[in-house]
C-alpha cells in the first residue's frame, strides 16, 4: 500500500497535533482522501511536541546508568528526569516508585510476579486480557460483569468479604485489579470507590490506566490507587516504553522481574563456585538491561504537553467528539452500541457499536477501503467482554469473518471508534456519514477475507 503526505488545513480545532495529521490514502473508489486516524484506543499518534523532543535529544543519545561520558551523563539525568516528570503526572506519594517497563501488559505481568505468597486476586470479567491474564499463577476471584457503577462497588465488597482466610487466622494479602476506561465501551469505572472498598477489606488496588490516562487526569493519591499502569503508545508516545507506579514494598521484597545489568548492585563469586547477588531496591531493581531512554522520555513529554494543555478544556473537546459521534449513531436504528451502565455514564473518545446485517469485519474494511477511515473490529482483547455485551445477537455473516473471532463465532465481533487530543471534528463527522451512507446504500465494493483479514476484492 502507497502512502503520501500532503498540507491540509482539515485538522483543525484538534489541540494538540500529531504526525500523520496530513497524510492521504488511496480509496477504492478511486482518488485520495486525508486519513483519518480513530483507532486511538490500539495506538494512538505520537504528538508532533513528543517527536519534536526526541528528534532534538537523539544526537545526544548515550549509554544510560553506564558511562563517565559527557553524552552518557546527559541521557542518565534525562532518564532520570523522565521519571520524575512520570511521578508528577500521576500524583505520586513521596514514598512510591515509577518503574519503565514495556507497555501496560508488561507492566501488569511484572506486579504479577512480586505478589506475595497465598495473595488472592480479584479481577472482573470485563478487563482487557493485559490484566486479565497476568495473574495466572496466584488464587484468581473473576467476577462478573456488573451493570452499573454501584453494582461493581457491591459486588467487589461481597468478594473482598468472603475471601479465603489463611493458616494463621488472618486474611491472606488480596490484589484487586481494575481498569479506569473500558477499552471496549469507554466507560469510566467507579476507581475511587472500588479503592475505597478494597483498602477497607485489607486489600491492595491497581489501576490499569491505559485508556484512562491519555484522555483523563490521573492522580494515584486522589484515587486512593496502590499502584498505576499505563502505555506509552497509547499517551502519544511511541517507541515501546510503558510505566508501573505506585507502593514500593512488593516491589522490593520480590525477585527482579528480570535478572541482569542495572539490577544487580554488587555480585560475588563465592567458594563453592556460585555467585552471591545483591539487587538494587530501588526502581533498578526491575529495569535490567539498558533501558529505554527514548521510550521513557517520549512519555515525560506526552505528560508535559497534556498538562500545559489544560485537562479541562482536553476534556471538554473530546466529550464534544464523543457527543457527536454517539448522537449521529443514535440517528441510525440498525447501529447498537455497547455499553454496560447504560446512556448517561461518563466515558472517554471510545465507543464500540454493532451494525444489524452487516459482520463488523466487513463494515471496518469498508469504512477503510472507501473512506479513508482507520476503526478497530473483532473482539478488542476483552473477549469475555465483548462477548457478554453481544449476548446471542444474531449477525449477519456477511462477506467477511471477523479476525479474532474463533471457529463458529465467525458474527461475534463488533466495530470500535476511538479518539482524542489529535482529532479534528472533520474525522468524526466524516466517520457519521460513513455510517449512515454504508447503512443506507450499502457497501460500493465488494470483499473477501485474506489472511484472516477482510479486504477489498482486486
Amino acid at each position: 500500500m502507497s502512502v503520501s503526505t500532503a498540507a491540509t488545513d482539515q485538522t483543525v480545532c484538534a489541540p494538540l497535533p500529531v504526525l500523520g495529521r496530513d497524510v492521504t490514502v488511496p480509496l477504492v473508489t478511486g482518488g485520495e482522501v486525508t486519513y483519518a486516524a480513530l483507532d486511538y484506543a490500539a495506538s494512538a499518534p505520537a504528538l508532533q511536541r513528543v517527536w519534536d523532543d526526541v528528534a532534538a535529544y537523539a544526537p545526544y543519545y548515550g549509554s544510560v546508568h553506564r558511562g563517565a561520558g559527557y553524552l552518557s551523563q546527559l541521557s542518565t539525568d534525562l532518564f532520570e528526569n523522565a521519571r520524575k516528570a512520570v511521578a508528577e503526572f500521576l500524583g505520586c506519594r513521596e514514598s512510591d516508585q515509577v518503574i519503565f517497563t514495556r507497555s501496560t501488559t508488561d507492566s501488569l505481568n511484572l506486579l504479577a510476579r512480586t505478589l506475595p505468597a497465598d495473595c488472592q486476586v480479584f479481577v472482573f470479567e470485563t478487563e482487557h486480557h493485559a490484566s486479565l491474564l497476568p495473574w495466572q499463577d496466584a488464587q484468581v476471584t473473576y467476577l462478573d460483569a456488573p451493570r452499573t457503577p454501584r453494582q461493581a462497588v457491591e459486588t467487589l465488597e461481597r468478594a473482598l468479604a468472603d475471601r479465603t482466610v489463611s493458616i494463621e487466622g488472618g486474611h491472606r494479602p488480596a490484589l484487586v485489579c481494575v481498569t479506569g476506561a473500558s477499552n471496549v465501551t469507554g466507560e469510566l469505572w467507579p476507581v475511587r470507590e472500588l479503592a475505597a472498598a478494597a483498602h477497607a477489606h485489607g486489600a491492595r488496588i491497581v489501576l490499569d490506566a491505559a485508556q484512562l490516562a491519555p484522555h483523563h487526569p490521573v492522580d494515584i493519591r486522589e484515587l486512593g490507587v496502590d499502584w498505576v499502569a499505563f502505555s506509552g503508545h497509547k499517551l502519544y508516545a511511541p517507541f515501546g516504553s510503558g510505566v508501573l507506579a505506585g507502593r514500593a514494598d512488593w516491589l522490593r521484597a520480590a525477585e527482579p522481574y528480570l535478572a541482569g545489568g542495572g539490577a544487580s548492585r554488587k555480585v560475588t563469586r563465592r567458594t563453592d563456585g556460585g555467585v552471591d547477588v545483591e539487587w538494587h531496591e530501588s526502581a533498578a531493581r526491575h529495569e535490567a538491561g539498558s533501558p529505554n531512554v527514548i521510550g521513557a522520555y517520549s512519555i515525560a513529554s506526552a505528560c508535559k504537553a497534556l498538562t500545559e494543555a489544560g485537562w479541562d478544556s482536553l476534556v471538554a473537546r473530546e466529550q464534544h467528539l464523543v457527543r457527536t459521534v454517539r448522537e449521529g449513531l443514535a440517528e441510525v436504528p440498525e447501529v447498537r452500541i455497547l455499553s454496560l451502565f447504560g446512556d448517561e455514564a461518563p466515558r472517554v473518545g471510545v465507543i464500540s457499536f454493532v451494525v444489524e446485517g452487516w459482520n463488523s469485519s466487513h463494515f471496518a474494511a469498508a469504512l477503510s477501503a472507501e473512506y479513508g477511515i482507520g476503526v478497530r473490529d473483532g473482539l478488542f482483547c476483552a473477549h469475555p467482554l465483548v462477548r457478554t455485551l453481544l449476548g446471542s445477537d444474531p449477525q449477519s455473516q456477511g462477506e467477511c469473518g471477523a479476525p479474532e473471532a474463533a471457529p463458529g463465532e465467525k458474527s461475534l465481533n463488533a466495530v470500535r471508534v476511538s479518539f482524542g487530543a489529535g482529532t479534528p471534528d472533520e474525522h468524526v463527522e466524516r466517520f457519521v456519514t460513513a455510517v449512515k451512507e454504508l447503512v443506507a446504500e450499502g457497501a460500493k465494493w465488494t470483499y473477501r477475507t485474506e489472511d484472516g483479514r477482510c479486504v477489498p476484492a482486486v
